[in-house]
């Protein structure tokens, strides 16, 4: 018998209020639309787009929408298998069960993912308040009250939220003290990872998105039960995690192999260790040659003095697309040319023209917002 599809406000001041409701979808008698409280327009396009209110077949646990930038989201369905095996690969890979701290959102994979994997291991997460921005001073505090207990730690961030804790003694003394901190949603500046790796903090990077029940590949390579498929560049994910299709999109070509999630990301496998190497509807056709944004974001972030940067390719009449970038943090830009061209990155693939903001449009848990970095330039 199928069930409803009901909505599920998630309050970012009071996430975990919503653990009932998780543990009746886990069971099966209830289908859950998680919805951020605080954004009505939000909140409305998806019940709309996801047909809340409507019958939806019961095997479906959750239906997460996904964080895209622009248009319609689309509504992964994950059953509670989906969730539970996400959670259990978790563990495995970590080494062992333990209490969680939500940092983030709960309306999105990652933040729902720390409540599950906290009720598969039969334990009640801590929380923070979110919904005036990631405070330090909270975190710390929450993180002493964990480790209380004694027993393993763990938390998830975004790259922003680790890159703001990592400023503060407060904050680095506790990010050191957990077992595990995933770190995912968005590439992680590799000066922030080198620099976390020194201070002892132990940061595992993951790779995956709502139609995989979350993070499904940590530091490169797949948790227990993931299969890694690279079929002409592009990254493809197998497994218990997969999602069962769009709830607004049925008989995608994502999901079109049984099991299988086509992403829209390309990557290279070499000897088991997966590196993403960018979306592929992001790619810049510039003169006839194409640049993958995230190859020149990563060697710009390898730049002392930036934090952030996000290129894109802007209308040009002669070249079709011209690159160009955003960045925040305090190196000036002749200092960002000026190293760029003393690495491999070839003379084509520099940027036209640079910005410095302030900070970086963000959509989603910490994800940049390429289309609003491309209205800053004009376009």
């Amino acid at each position: 018998m199928p069930n409803v599809l009901r909505p599920l406000p998630v309050s970012p001041s009071n996430p975990l209020a919503i653990l009932p409701d998780l543990e009746m979808a886990i069971t099966g008698r209830y289908s859950l639309l998680p919805l951020p409280a605080n954004d009505t327009t939000k909140s409305t396009l998806l019940k709309n787009s996801q047909r809340a209110g409507q019958e939806i077949d019961s095997s479906v646990a959750l239906v997460v929408p996904t964080s895209g930038s622009t248009g319609t989201p689309k509504g992964a369905q994950l059953t509670a298998q989906n969730l539970i095996a996400s959670a259990d690969a978790t563990y495995q890979r970590l080494g062992g069960m333990g209490h969680w701290l939500l940092a983030m959102p709960a309306h999105h994979i990652a933040g729902l993912q720390v409540l599950i994997r906290s009720m598969v291991a039969g334990v009640e997460p801590l929380a923070i308040d979110v919904s005036r921005g990631f405070n330090i001073d909270e975190f710390a505090g929450a993180t002493r009250e964990l480790k209380e207990t004694g027993e393993r730690t763990y938390t998830s961030l975004a790259p922003m939220q680790l890159a703001k804790a990592t400023d503060s003694n407060n904050g680095v003394e506790a990010l050191q003290t957990y077992d595990a901190i995933l770190v995912g949603g968005a590439a992680t500046n590799p000066q922030l990872l080198d620099a976390a790796t020194k201070l002892g903090i132990n940061i595992v990077t993951t790779y995956g998105s709502s139609e995989t029940a979350g993070g499904c590949v940590y530091d490169g390579v797949a948790l227990p039960g993931t299969e890694i498929r690279v079929d002409g560049g592009r990254i493809h994910l197998g497994g218990p995690t997969i999602a069962h299709g769009y709830r607004n999109a049925p008989g995608h070509e994502a999901f079109a192999e049984p099991g299988w999630f086509q992403t829209s990301d390309g990557g290279v496998l070499k000897a088991g260790v997966l590196t993403v190497t960018g979306r592929l509807d992001n790619i810049i056709d510039s003169g006839g040659l194409k640049l993958h944004p995230e190859v020149l974001e990563t060697a710009m972030l390898k730049v002392a003095g930036v934090d952030q940067a996000c290129v894109v390719g802007t209308p040009h009449p002669r070249l079709g697309q011209a690159i160009v970038a955003a960045y925040t943090g305090w190196a000036s830009m002749p200092d960002i040319l000026e190293s760029l061209e003393e690495t491999d990155i070839p003379r084509w693939q520099l940027p036209k023209e640079l910005k410095r903001l302030p900070e970086m449009p963000v959509t989603g848990p910490g994800k940049v917002d390429r289309q609003a970095v491309l209205k800053l330039f004009g376009r």
